[in-house]
């Protein structure tokens, strides 16, 4: 998206900008991370610093960004990429959906905290969201964006097409099949195929808490370590031509989906058998819920093995995103707190956009 700032058009004169998906004026940061003498921090994984864009949920680690200007006072959290406050209103003719014009939206209406599927990667996301209301197609603005072709890394001697997905093929990063008609990377010389998030989401280089260097992301076995592959997060043996980040270092490996840019939840970020991307990569976790049936506000999280099971419809709450509470035990999944009855929720929104 870096590549993109040449396009944005200049709205505002000052340093302050009153956006459409936001009740509260924002703030330019350009060249300091400081307001009235309050420190913001960067996103930093290895500090176990989370700063998070919640129009495209990536990581905020430069400046210039947009913070809302009561987010100083812990009142709200509300931060934009400047390019993510100045998306244009409409994607025209859009390669998955060119039936009709998508319309950004900061939330589809009616959905809890603005989590939806994007229609193109499947990934939930809760950031904004292009979307033809009409058909009900959504997609996050990073798959609104989806260039015609790349080049990659895996695949260096030849371009990437963006095409539509077909039975009986498989993603060479994660081995899962391709989802019928929606879009995906090929080439058509090596009849090599890459699934959307798998191309564009996975970082070349990442940090995590458990190397001190930095991990690089591998699309096959490593010279001199062909042997049994083991990851060192969830300590599950992988297949490694599945692509995996490793540390030449320390001869460490992980899952893709294991060492997540994101620190969402420290102890819940791999769900066995789920493809190679993290799976609530696109989610930003925070702000509380309150529903009647219960006295203390319950966290938007995600869930770990600890949290046992919902209380609602008794299956596991670990690897899912849940509300719980951070006083007692109660807990119960997204979809079981999405499916209360209006007059059942009393504060939907409280510290997470606002």
């Amino acid at each position: 998206m870096s590549n993109q700032m040449k396009f944005i058009s200049k709205q505002h004169d000052g340093e302050i900008l009153n956006h459409t998906s936001h009740q509260h004026p924002l703030i330019l940061f350009k060249d300091q991370t400081s307001v009235d003498k309050k420190m913001v921090s960067l996103h930093d994984p290895m500090k176990r610093t989370q700063l998070l864009c919640d129009g495209c949920v990536k990581p905020i680690m430069t400046v210039p960004f947009y913070m809302c200007c009561q987010y100083v006072d812990d009142q709200c959290c509300f931060i934009l990429h400047e390019w993510c406050a100045n998306l244009p209103s409409q994607v025209q003719d859009y390669a998955g959906h060119p039936e009709h014009p998508l319309s950004l939206l900061s939330k589809i209406p009616g959905k809890l905290f603005g989590v939806f599927e994007c229609s193109i990667c499947k990934l939930q996301s809760n950031g904004f969201v292009y979307g033809c209301t009409k058909c009900e197609f959504y997609v996050d603005i990073n798959c609104a964006f989806i260039p015609e072709e790349i080049t990659h890394d895996a695949h260096p001697d030849h371009l990437l097409l963006r095409v539509k997905g077909s039975y009986g093929k498989y993603c060479k990063a994660c081995g899962y099949s391709l989802w019928h008609r929606k879009l995906v990377f090929h080439c058509p010389s090596c009849d090599f195929y890459i699934h959307v998030e798998c191309a564009l989401l996975l970082p070349k280089l990442i940090k995590h808490k458990c190397d001190k260097h930095p991990l690089s992301l591998r699309y096959g076995p490593v010279e001199n370590h062909i042997s049994e592959y083991f990851c060192e997060i969830c300590e599950r043996e992988f297949n490694p031509w599945v692509w995996f980040y490793h540390c030449t270092t320390c001869a460490q490996s992980m899952h893709a989906a294991c060492g997540p840019l994101i620190l969402h939840c420290e102890q819940a970020a791999y769900a066995y058998g789920r493809k190679g991307v993290y799976k609530f990569l696109n989610v930003k976790f925070g702000g509380t819920l309150e529903i009647k049936d219960h006295s203390h506000p319950l966290a938007f999280v995600q869930g770990i093995e600890r949290d046992g099971d919902c209380l609602k419809c008794e299956k596991r709450l670990q690897y899912k995103m849940i509300f719980k509470c951070l006083e007692c035990e109660f807990a119960i999944h997204y979809k079981c707190a999405f499916h209360l009855s209006v007059d059942q929720v009393l504060w939907r929104i409280r510290g997470h956009n606002c």
